[in-house]
């Protein structure tokens, strides 16, 4: 039997990634796209209703509140999707029988350690967005014995969304000297790669549950990252790049979140 599997919050960069990359449906698996307007997992009815009118052998959770900076402001926002809607999906699953495979963040850490952390390591998120994410991973430990978490670290894809990666390329064009953080260090993640990793947890049928850390695997600053989306992108002349140690956000953010795959 060819399994189906659902994609929540399709119109994010992770959700049109895996869009792209399986359209053609040559892995014999069965693909059903839904954006928040489509389905959203903060309407428990909604999700009940969806659940019982199709088929899921599995669904992968790219719904999520990513605004680090207004989750400060307006918390209840970021904790209303990535906390309490994790929760109504994980109870959903676990009623249909359904395995969750579900994207959460490096910001789970506060950024303390000198070293990557390891899935065993201690969760102490030190802003709102990092707390809602890490309440969600508890619901689903606590709801579901079939599932998967995966903690990834600065996601970005070159096609779609608002990251870092086309923030730069579009600033490159359009300024001349951009200043960059050093004081944070991380692996950026392109969407690509977690997209690939997703589907062989599925096409494998691993049952090896719990949480793990997919990140790809070059470990750099911020400033590093600038740097490298230049120098792949033939703009270096095009912009001056400043190092700076300072970084002004509302949100405090971890220094450094480099996860050990």
């Amino acid at each position: 039997m060819i399994k189906k599997v659902l994609v929540t919050g399709a119109n994010g960069q992770l959700g049109q990634t895996i869009k792209e990359l399986y359209k053609e449906n040559e892995i014999g698996l069965d693909f059903v796209f839904v954006s928040k307007t489509e389905l959203d997992i903060t309407n428990k009815a909604e999700l009940n209703t969806f659940f019982s009118n199709n088929r899921i052998d599995y669904c992968i959770n790219c719904a999520a509140y990513t605004n680090v900076e207004q989750a400060e402001k307006t918390p209840e926002i970021a904790h209303k999707i990535n906390a309490n809607g994790v929760q109504n999906l994980a109870q959903i699953c676990k009623k249909n029988n359904v395995v969750l495979i579900h994207i959460s963040t490096d910001y789970v850490f506060d950024g303390e350690k000198e070293t990557a952390y390891v899935v065993g390591d201690k969760t102490n998120p030190i802003n709102e967005y990092g707390k809602s994410k890490l309440l969600g991973e508890k619901h689903i430990q606590n709801t579901l014995t079939k599932f998967f978490i995966i903690r990834t670290s600065w996601l970005y894809s070159k096609k779609y969304g608002n990251n870092f990666y086309k923030t730069i390329l579009k600033k490159a064009k359009t300024e001349k000297q951009l200043s960059i953080t050093t004081e944070q260090k991380g692996c950026p993640t392109d969407t690509i790669n977690l997209s690939k990793f997703i589907i062989t947890l599925i096409h494998e049928n691993r049952l090896d549950y719990g949480v793990f850390h997919f990140c790809d695997e070059k470990e750099m600053t911020w400033y590093d990252f600038a740097e490298q989306i230049l120098i792949e992108n033939n703009l270096t002349h095009n912009i001056n790049l400043v190092k700076v140690n300072n970084y002004c956000t509302f949100a405090r953010r971890p220094k450094s979140s480099v996860l050990k795959n």
